[in-house]
This record gives C-alpha cells, sequence and structure tokens, in this order.
C-alpha cells in the first residue's frame, strides 16, 4: 500500500518537475533564439569559431572523471560537472529531437538575410546559412531544456549494454532531490528503519522461542531433547539458505516486495509448524520458515543504507543491530513460562510468533516506503517516458538490453561470485563463523548454568537472558563518542579532499567490544557453582552482551560501506556460512555440555574467542590492502 501512493507521489513529483525545467527551457530558449539570429546573419564577416574537441576526446575525460554510483543516480560535481556540462551541450540534439513532436509548433525558422556575396557559390551557402540556422532555431528549446533539465546523463549505449544510440540516464534531481531517501525528512527514515528493525526482531523472536520448550516438545513427538533441538538448528540453517536469494533479489525488484511476500510466507509456515502432527513436518516447516525468514539479516544492512549517509549510519545502524539482537533474547523468555505451564500447549510458542509477526507484516505493508534507489529511479524514468513519448529515458538498471529472468540469474549468482572470490568476505564470513558458533553454544548452556546449578524454574532461567539484553543496550552508550570521532576524522579528509569515511572507522565498534567476549565467558565458567551468587554468572552475561553486539554493529557495517549497492548480496554471503555454522552448533552443543561441564565448555569457548581478539585490530590496520584485492569493494 505505502509503496504504490510513493509510486504516485513520485510521478506527480516527477511531472511537475518537468514542467518547471520546461518553463526553463521556453526562457532560455527565446534568450537563446535571438543570440542564433544575430550569429547567423553576420557569420560571412565574423572570426571562424574555436576548433570543438573531439567527442572521443571528451568522452574518455567524461568517463575518467566520473566516479558517481549511477544506480543510485548520483550527481557529477566540481571539475567533472564541467565535463558532463560540455557533454550534455554537444549531445542535447538527441534529447531535442524527442521533443519536436511534442513541441514542435513552437520551432519556427529564422529567416537569415541574404549575406551580398557573389560566384557560384554564393546561393549554395545561402542555403546552407538558412538550414543552419533553421536547424539551430528549431533546437532553441531543446538546447535550452537540455542545459535545465536536471538528473539526465546524455551518453552512448556501451557495448556490453547492448541496443544502440543514446540513451538519456535519468538520476536524482541534485543532492536536495526529496526523490532521494537520504532527504527524506527524519521522522519518516526513522519510522522506516523502526519497520525494518521490528522485522529483525521478530525472525530472531522466532528463532529462538521454541528453544525454551524443548522438554514439553520432545514428550509430545516422543522423541529426544537434542532430536527436537533440531527445530531450532533447521531454523538457522534456513536463514543461511534464505539469505542466498533474499538479498540478491531485493537488488532486482526492490525492498518492500521482497520483505512483503517472505513475511507472508514465512508466517503460513509458523502456522504449519504449530499444528504439525509428528516431528519430521515440524522440522520441515520450521526450516522452510527459516528460509522465509532470512529477509532482514541481508536486505536491511542495505535499506540502512538507501536511507542513512555514512555519517548518519553511526547511529541509525545500532538501531537494527539492537532490535535483531533482542528478538533471540526475547524468545526463551516467553518460551520458558509458556513450556512451564501445565495449562499452555507448547504450541503456542508457534502462534504467539504468529500474532506478532501479523502485526509488523500489517505495519510493514502501510507504512513502509521503497528504499531502494535503481527502483526509484526506475520508476522516474518510466513517468518521463510517459511525458516525453521518448523511450530513451533509461534509469541505471534498464539500460542492458537484457530480460528480467536474466537480471535476477546475475543477482542469483553474485552471492557465490563473492563468497569465493572476494577476499574481505572470506575473512569476515569466517571471523563471524566463529563468533556465531561461540555465541549458539553459549545460549544453549543457559539451561545447565541456571536451572541445573542455581535451580531455576524454565520461565527464570529463560528471564536470565535478560541479562544479555542489557548488555546490548550498553553497547549503544559508544554511539555518541564514535560519532564525534567520526565528524572528527571526516573534517580532515575532507580538508585532504577526499568525501567520505573509509570502511576500516567502522570497525571501532569491534575494538572496543571484542575482548569482553572471552572475559564474560572465563567470568561465568568460573562462577557458576551453587555456592556463589548467581549474580556473578548474570553480571557475565551482561558483558557478553555488549561484546557480541559491537562485534556485529562493527561486521555488518564493515561489509555495506565496502559493498554500498552490492551490500544485500554481500551480507547474503556472510549469512549463509555463519548461519549454517550456529545450525550444526545447536545440535553439537548439549552433548558438549553434558560430557564437558559447564566450567570447560565455557573455558574452551572463552579461549576460542580470545584468539579472535586481534582480528578487528588486523583489519583496522590492513584492510585497505586487503579492499585493493578485492574485485568488487570500493577501493
Amino acid at each position: 500500500m505505502q509503496s504504490f501512493l510513493q509510486y504516485r507521489r513520485f510521478g506527480r513529483h516527477v511531472a511537475r518537475q518537468y514542467d518547471r525545467d520546461i518553463s526553463k527551457a521556453e526562457a532560455l530558449g527565446g534568450a537563446q533564439e535571438t543570440s542564433e539570429s544575430v550569429s547567423a546573419s553576420c557569420s560571412s564577416g565574423s572570426t571562424p569559431a574555436p576548433p570543438i574537441e573531439s567527442e572521443a576526446v571528451r568522452a574518455q575525460d567524461y568517463a575518467r572523471e566520473d566516479t558517481r554510483d549511477r544506480e543510485k543516480g548520483e550527481q557529477l560535481v566540481g571539475a567533472a560537472g564541467g565535463v558532463q556540462a560540455q557533454h550534455y551541450h554537444s549531445q542535447i540534439e538527441d534529447l531535442e529531437e524527442g521533443l519536436v513532436e511534442r513541441y514542435g509548433e513552437r520551432f519556427e525558422p529564422i529567416q537569415t538575410a541574404p549575406s551580398g556575396r557573389k560566384g557560384p557559390m554564393a546561393g549554395e551557402e545561402e542555403n546552407h546559412m538558412s538550414r543552419l540556422s533553421t536547424i539551430a532555431t528549431r533546437h532553441s528549446l531543446g538546447t535550452a531544456l537540455g542545459t535545465t533539465l536536471t538528473g539526465i546523463d546524455v551518453r552512448y549505449r556501451s557495448t556490453r549494454e547492448g541496443g544502440e544510440g543514446k540513451v538519456f540516464v535519468v538520476g536524482y534531481e541534485g543532492e536536495k532531490d526529496i526523490m532521494n531517501p537520504h532527504n527524506w525528512s527524519f521522522v519518516t527514515r526513522i519510522g522506516a528503519t523502526f519497520n525494518i528493525a521490528s522485522i529483525g526482531w521478530i525472525v530472531g523472536f522466532a528463532s529462538s522461542v521454541d528453544s525454551a520448550a524443548l522438554k514439553q516438545a520432545s514428550m509430545d513427538f516422543g522423541v529426544s531433547e537434542v532430536t527436537e533441538s533440531l527445530a531450532t538448528g533447521l531454523f538457522l540453517i534456513g536463514f543461511g539458505v534464505g539469505a542466498l536469494f533474499a538479498g540478491p533479489i531485493s537488488e532486482t525488484i526492490g525492498r518492500n516486495p521482497v520483505y512483503i511476500a517472505t513475511l507472508s510466507l514465512y508466517m503460513i509456515f509458523v502456522v504449519a509448524s504449530a499444528l504439525a502432527p509428528n516431528i519430521g513436518a515440524q522440522l520441515a516447516f520450521r526450516f522452510i520458515a527459516g528460509c522465509f525468514a532470512a529477509t532482514p539479516l541481508t536486505c536491511a544492512g542495505g535499506s540502512i543504507s538507501d536511507l542513512w549517509s555514512p555519517m548518519e549510519r553511526v547511529y541509525a545502524f545500532p538501531v537494527f543491530a539492537n532490535a535483531a539482537f533482542m528478538g533471540p533474547i526475547f524468545g526463551p523468555v516467553v518460551g520458558g513460562f509458556i513450556g512451564q505451564s501445565s495449562r499452555v500447549s507448547w504450541r503456542w510458542t508457534e502462534w504467539i510468533t504468529l500474532i506478532i509477526s501479523g502485526l509488523v507484516l500489517f505495519n510493514v505493508v502501510l507504512f513502509q516506503p521503497e528504499t531502494y534507489a535503481p527502483i526509484l529511479l526506475k520508476w522516474k524514468a518510466s513517468r518521463l517516458r510517459e511525458l516525453t513519448g521518448d523511450d530513451r529515458y533509461k534509469a541505471e538498471v534498464e539500460i542492458r538490453d537484457v530480460t528480467f529472468i536474466k537480471r535476477l540469474g546475475r543477482a542469483l549468482y553474485r552471492p557465490f561470485l563473492l563468497t569465493f572470490s572476494e577476499p574481505i568476505i572470506i575473512l569476515i564470513a569466517l571471523y563471524l563463523t566463529v563468533i556465531y558458533i561461540i555465541l549458539f553454544t553459549f545460549l544453549d548452556g543457559y539451561d545447565f548454568v541456571f536451572a541445573q546449578t542455581y535451580g531455576f524454574s524454565e520461565g527464570i532461567t529463560g528471564l536470565s537472558f535478560m541479562g544479555i539484553g542489557i548488555g546490548l543496550c550498553l553497547a549503544s552508550l559508544l554511539v555518541p563518542v564514535i560519532y564525534v570521532w567520526a565528524k572528527r576524522d571526516l573534517a580532515k579528509i575532507k580538508e585532504q579532499g577526499g568525501d567520505r569515511l573509509p570502511p576500516e572507522f567502522r570497525l571501532w565498534f569491534a575494538i572496543f567490544g571484542a575482548p569482553a567476549i572471552p572475559i564474560s565467558m572465563l567470568w561465568m565458567g568460573w562462577t557458576a557453582y551453587p555456592n556463589i551468587s548467581y549474580w556473578s554468572p548474570l553480571s557475565a552475561s551482561v558483558l557478553f552482551g555488549y561484546g557480541i553486539l559491537c562485534v556485529f554493529i562493527s561486521s555488518y557495517q564493515y561489509i555495506i560501506d565496502t559493498y554500498e549497492v552490492y551490500a544485500a548480496s554481500a551480507l547474503a554471503s556472510v549469512t549463509l556460512i555463519r548461519y549454517v555454522a550456529a545450525g550444526g552448533m545447536v545440535e553439537v552443543a548439549i552433548p558438549f555440555y553434558k560430557r564437558l561441564g559447564v566450567h570447560w565448555t565455557l573455558t574452551i569457548l572463552g579461549c576460542l574467542s580470545a584468539l579472535l581478539v586481534p582480528v578487528p585490530y588486523l583489519f583496522y590496520l590492513y584492510g585497505v590492502k586487503i579492499r585493493r584485492r578485492s574485485k568488487y569493494a570500493i577501493a
């Protein structure tokens, strides 16, 4: 609904912009007509015009100067903007031809006075000058329109794009274009961010809510708790598999269709899981539900990038990150009280998930706008084609003469390409895989730490996860500090001629947070004794929540800043690897705790996480060199 209304608003805005530019062009065209008449009438005795540089040279300069992200409609500035202006003036006649049919009655030829020359060439020259003046006058409005029509880049199609001739590439009107999501009001953008965060929260909630009711579900189906824990493990593996499709598809058709379609399908299989007659059906439905729930894990990073500038993402992205981690924390809180109740079936873990998911979907359908820049520019190009009757107006994503199926196939192939060819993706994926193995093995130990050691009930054991939630909130205290640093560093970069922070700046969260993970595990592992207060392991869990969120924020933002328009595909690659590993560890963790005990299990995890503490520092020092070896990463 919101996307439909947004499409109509964009159409009206484009029509107003077009009419405004036409009016400017008419005014400039009238002034230019007089100038061209004088020039034509005295051309026989005038000084020869300076030679015009070749089109090839201009094209080379233009290509060399153009460092925009064209798919996002970025405009040229500075010296490159001057080259673009020359390009417009030298090539605008093709744009004008498309306007003649619409505004032909306004193109009247100028009657040029005879030059007075004698000789055999006089008539030919007079005809030639008359023809030139007629063409010049015929194109006067179009030339003026080319000067004033903003956000249009006139260029030849390249060989790999297919087709022939020139194309009018549609971009944003300028840096302040209200169609650009970066220029939407703060209220609109923060509302869209909360919608995305709510999706992340509910799918995280769904991934863990049933883990706190393992005993009841396993008794109902007549299987062991390890077997029933597959319901959680397969949901996580489904996350990884679904991420391969959700992210690339969102880069083809937009964010909103993916959010709405996948949430709807995910809810269908949540219902199926709640009604499952046996363990096999439950496991199958949970896996499929996980596949469709993967959307925010890959698309959310791209959506945040669509809405906020790199500087603004310092405080915008932690909003999503907090919600994404709060979901799995609240899941066991609710699931624990359902599991211990004799009046409510364990199936209510799924019904509650369905109710909350329905509210989230309702909110997204009504209030979430489309944010993906290439799709927004595609809407604009479509409206310009309607207004002008000229099919050469194209968004960057429309220029290649390929079918939707081919574009989708290329997008689906991209995560595999990135996974196996990009050093940044490979290293971040390995780092997060180990972190997630530690995370989910740690979470599985809560029953052993608090229920078996301290005798907590299922509900209170689930409530113990709130310690991690408090730690997640504490990580947000770093945001103001890092934002001040970001402003300081960006000011220095601008003084040196740059315009953006390097992706390595995003690693400060992990640099501050990574040491907290091994400390918290060793702290909990060696104070979880009946004769030591339960407040000690609870306090350790606060430190763990702080550390794990810091690592998550840095890793995701580093990927987003490094791959930008392909952020969703890059995150899909990372998501697949880490969630498949996490899903497997859910099965391994319970036997691990039973055989080694709480103390040694957490000690091993603490030592493993200690080995990862230097990783953010190494990325900070050598990230630039690694990015230079990555084909799709920014330099």
